[in-house]
């Protein structure tokens, strides 16, 4: 074979290769009717995301504690290291959070704290839920339902008053168990010598 007829059957198997892989993913129709299926096990199956948290949570009641002319040492005390402290801008505190979780959205909260000749000039950021809020937000257990009330009512405090008077007959008296003989065992070390 000479080498045009070889290079032109090249030619020809690449074009049909790339025809035949083409018309593949476009029968999107015909086979993935399964992979997109709830019934396939291999959709059971979703990859580990961890939980990403950033920065430092700072909740509404830290943020009441703050009051303009505090010294910069007592908001650290009440707020924490702040996660951005540029030396570009000495006067400024930035406390940022961020908390990724698998299925949620991203959560972030910013709170920047100001400063004038080494006291607190004002604050400014997003609205601080309490300790309580943040809390059941972060809550990813299943809810199982209504949970009962653990109280008795009144009749039942009532009927639980009678069942003693009740069952207020003799008991029969219990019958000491046959004692065993003991049995002797050897020392578990050797004397001394």
């Amino acid at each position: 074979m000479s080498a045009k007829n070889r290079h032109g059957i090249r030619t020809a198997l690449t074009v049909l290769v790339c025809s035949v892989l083409t018309a593949c993913g476009g029968t999107k129709g015909m086979s993935s009717g399964l992979s997109d299926s709830k019934i396939n096990p291999v959709n059971w199956i979703t990859p580990y995301k961890m939980e990403v948290v950033q920065g430092n949570f700072v909740s509404r009641e830290q943020v009441d504690l703050l009051k303009p002319g505090m010294p910069r040492a007592q908001v650290r005390e009440v707020l924490g290291t702040p996660l951005l402290a540029s030396m570009f801008h000495a006067n400024r505190w930035d406390y940022v959070f961020a908390l990724k979780r698998q299925n949620a959205e991203l959560q972030s909260l910013r709170l920047t704290v100001f400063f004038k000749n080494d006291v607190l000039e004002r604050f400014e950021g997003d609205a601080m839920p309490s300790e309580s809020e943040f809390v059941t937000k972060l809550d990813s257990r299943r809810k199982l339902g209504k949970v009962p009330v653990l109280e008795l009512t009144e009749e039942q405090l009532k009927a639980l008053d009678k069942k003693p008077a009740a069952a207020a007959a003799p008991k029969p008296v219990a019958q000491p168990l046959p004692v065993a003989p003991t049995a002797s065992y050897p020392p578990l070390e050797s004397p001394a010598r």
